[in-house]
């Protein structure tokens, strides 16, 4: 009849014990944490940051630190200033590289490739783009790696037709140094329901490239082929573009097709740039072309990225 009235009176004492051993344990984990969070913002202080708010906003500046209250940031024009974490949608940390003249320039989304030509640059893994050409050309590119791209797409016209048209456009690439990289890929090509004996056409390709993201050149070579039989003559191809400011660069893709000799064509265009995407208005001619359109076939495109 006693134990359970002696029972009952440990209770207290044990529930006391419990519930010093928790405040203990998470005293410990909350200073932990402080630390940890005090260690970061350190190591962060005196950097460029790029604050988006909820209400579209995009504020830039020197991250001062941070308070129960917000971020502290020195900006160019107005001085210091405080932005409570309620309002804040998403932070970024600037590298000094994308900064000219005081203004932040973004990474160039679209540097893999020229209008329809490849660079040596790849995507990131886990990067993707979609591009669209002429309303009727689609495409997907995917970083399976950092240094290799799988792509492909098909022709919408000929699908609806029920002879769908499609390409393949595996790349790799690796770096050199830090002004040149090199790689090679293959441009398949091939149309479902065409003939039984046609086993597609397209072009194995090495290319190399100089420069960086922005403004950079790149020269490739490759032997096209139809079914089993290969040229016997190399494709050439010369391509560059130059960032001129934020959002617009140039943008040219000039190729060397084996025909009786070789057969030329060049392109010139201006290409719009935002954060996740790219247009292309460009032209394509040579001396046939000009006869009858001086400035040459108007060439469309976009591309949106996804991915990191």
């Amino acid at each position: 009849m006693n134990t359970l009235p002696q029972q009952a009176a440990w209770l207290p004492q044990l529930l006391g014990r419990l519930l010093l051993c928790a405040l203990f344990i998470t005293g410990i984990a909350t200073g932990a944490q402080a630390q940890t969070d005090t260690t970061l913002t350190k190591s962060v202080v005196g950097k460029r940051w790029i604050v988006e708010t909820r209400d579209g906003s995009v504020i830039q500046g020197t991250f001062l630190g941070q308070t129960d209250g917000g971020i502290r940031l020195q900006t160019d024009s107005a001085g210091e200033i405080l932005i409570p974490h309620t309002q804040i949608k998403s932070t970024k940390i600037v590298d000094d590289s994308h900064m000219r003249n005081g203004e932040y320039w973004f990474e160039n989304p679209n540097a893999t490739r020229y209008l329809f030509s490849p660079s040596a640059f790849s995507l990131k893994k886990g990067e993707a783009y979609y591009q669209n050409t002429y309303l009727v050309l689609n495409s997907i590119n995917i970083g399976i790696t950092d240094h290799i791209t799988m792509g492909g797409g098909f022709e919408l016209i000929s699908t609806f037709s029920g002879s769908p048209a499609f390409y393949l456009t595996p790349k790799a690439t690796f770096e050199i140094n830090n002004k040149w990289r090199a790689g090679g890929g293959l441009l398949y090509m091939n149309v479902i329901g065409f003939e039984e004996d046609f086993s597609g056409l397209g072009i194995g390709y090495g290319i190399v490239t100089y420069g960086n993201t922005d403004d950079n050149v790149t020269l490739g070579v490759g032997y096209g082929f139809v079914d089993d039989e290969f040229s016997k003559m190399p494709v050439l191809n010369l391509s560059g573009m130059k960032r001129i400011s934020r959002r617009v660069g140039l943008v040219s893709e000039n190729w060397l097709v084996p025909s009786d000799g070789y057969y030329g064509l060049i392109s010139y265009g201006v290409r719009f740039m935002g954060e996740r995407l790219t247009v292309d208005l460009a032209f394509i001619n040579n001396g046939d072309i000009a006869e009858s359109i001086a400035i040459g076939v108007p060439y469309v495109d976009f591309v949106i990225k996804f991915g990191k």
